[in-house]
C-alpha cells in the first residue's frame, strides 16, 4: 500500500529514511529547517552530512513546510531532541488531523527531562507517536546493509509503520514499551562517550567489555526507576543499540567521547562537528534526575564531571576503580 511519508530533518537519519521510503514506492517529500542546506540538497542529491550517500532521485526536496506535510499519512521526525519543540510548534498547524508521527530522535530535553515522544504529543496534540529505535549507523544504513530495529507504541500505530518501512535489509518488530524504548536510545549515548574516552586513553577491550555491562545495569536502574519494563532493555532497543553505538567507528558520542579521552575540550570538538551529539544535554538531564530520585548512576555521574565539572577522563576512570568492591547486580 503507497502512502503519502513526509520526512522532517534533513540529517543522516532523515536522508536514509526518506530513501527507504521511496524506494518502498511510497511518495516522500523531505522539508528541514535551514534553505541553503535544502536548496544545496535538491541540486546536488548530497548532503554533506552523509557525502557518500546520493539521496533517491523520487524523493521530493521541499522548502516550503506546509506543502512538504501536506497530505501526509506518516510523518518522520527527524528532528535532533534538543530542537523538537520549537520546530514543531511551527509545524503543528500544517500537519493532517490522520498522520502518524514516527519519531527517530534520542536523547532527552535537557531542562524539562521530556521524551521525545512527550514532546511531540505536547506540541502537536492529539496525533498518534511511535519511536523508531534501535542500532542504526546512518553510514551502514545508506549502503543497506542488515539491520532490525523496533517500533514502539500503541499497536493500531506501530503496525501500518512496520507495514511501510520493513524491506529486505530492514527488519522492524513492533513494541508497547514506549517509555523503555526512548530512555534506552537515550541513556546509550551516554554510555557511549564514556566508551569513547576510553578508546582515546587506550584502556583497552576488557575495560571497554566491562564498561557495556555495567553501562546497561545503570540504563536498567534508570529506566526502571521510570516505569520502563526490565525485559526492554535487554533487546534490540537496548543492548543491542548500546553495543553498536559504544563500538561503531561512525558513532558521534563514542567519537566525542574519544576526542575528549586524547585530549580535546569538548567546547573544541562541538565547534569542529556538524553532527549533534546528543549524549552531552542527555547526560545532564539523567544525572540531575537521578540525583533527586537517588538513583545510583556512577559511569554516568562520571561521564557528566568530565563534560560539565572539568574532571579530566584519566581522573574519571581512576575514581571509578577506586570505588568500594562488592556484589554484582544488574538493577
Amino acid at each position: 500500500m503507497s502512502r503519502q511519508v513526509t520526512v522532517i530533518g534533513d540529517g543522516q537519519f532523515g536522508l536514509v529514511l526518506a530513501s527507504l521510503a521511496a524506494s518502498r514506492g511510497h511518495s516522500v517529500r523531505l522539508w528541514g529547517a535551514f534553505p541553503a542546506d535544502l536548496a544545496a540538497l535538491a541540486a546536488t542529491r548530497r548532503s554533506p552530512r552523509l557525502p557518500e550517500f546520493e539521496l533517491d532521485p523520487a524523493v521530493v526536496v521541499e522548502p516550503d513546510a506546509g506543502r512538504a506535510l501536506a497530505g501526509a499519512d506518516l510523518c518522520i521526525s527527524a528532528v535532533p531532541t534538543q530542537h523538537l519543540a520549537s520546530v514543531w510548534t511551527r509545524l503543528a498547524k500544517d500537519l493532517p488531523a490522520s498522520a502518524v508521527i514516527v519519531s527517530v530522535s534520542k536523547g532527552l530535553e535537557r531542562g524539562s527531562l521530556r521524551r521525545p515522544s512527550q514532546i511531540l504529543k505536547e506540541a502537536v496534540p492529539g496525533h498518534e507517536v511511535v519511536t523508531m529505535s534501535g542500532p542504526s549507523i546512518a553510514a551502514e544504513m545508506a549502503r543497506r546493509l542488515p539491520l532490525v530495529m523496533v517500533v514502539a507504541g500503541s499497536p493500531h500505530a506501530t503496525a501500518p509503520v512496520q507495514e511501510a518501512l520493513s524491506c529486505s535489509w530492514l527488519r522492524l518488530y513492533t513494541l508497547r514499551d514506549h517509555v523503555g524504548v526512548e530512555l534506552a536510545g537515550a541513556a546509550k549515548n551516554v554510555i557511549a562517550l564514556a566508551a569513547g574516552m576510553l578508546d582515546g586513553m587506550r584502556a583497552g577491550m576488557n575495560a571497554k567489555s566491562a564498561l557495556l555491562a555495567r553501562g546497561l545495569a545503570e540504563i536498567v536502574r534508570f529506566g526502571s526507576a521510570h516505569g520502563a519494563e526490565a525485559e526492554t532493555f535487554f533487546g534490540v532497543a537496548g543492548v543491542g543499540d548500546l553495543a553498536t553505538t559504544c563500538f561503531s567507528p561512525d558513532g558521534r558520542n563514542r567519537s566525542c567521547g574519544e576526542a575528549l579521552g586524547r585530549g580535546q575540550t569538548l567546547a573544541d570538538h562541538l565547534a569542529h562537528t556538524r553532527s549533534v551529539v546528543e549524549g552531552v544535554d542527555t547526560c545532564d538531564a539523567i544525572v540531575r534526575d537521578a540525583r533527586a530520585r537517588g538513583i545510583e548512576l556512577p559511569i554516568m555521574e562520571a561521564v557528566h564531571g568530565v563534560l560539565f565539572g572539568g574532571i579530566a577522563p584519566a581522573q574519571a576512570l581512576q575514581s571509578l576503580m577506586s570505588r568500594d568492591v562488592g556484589v554484582e547486580r544488574v538493577r
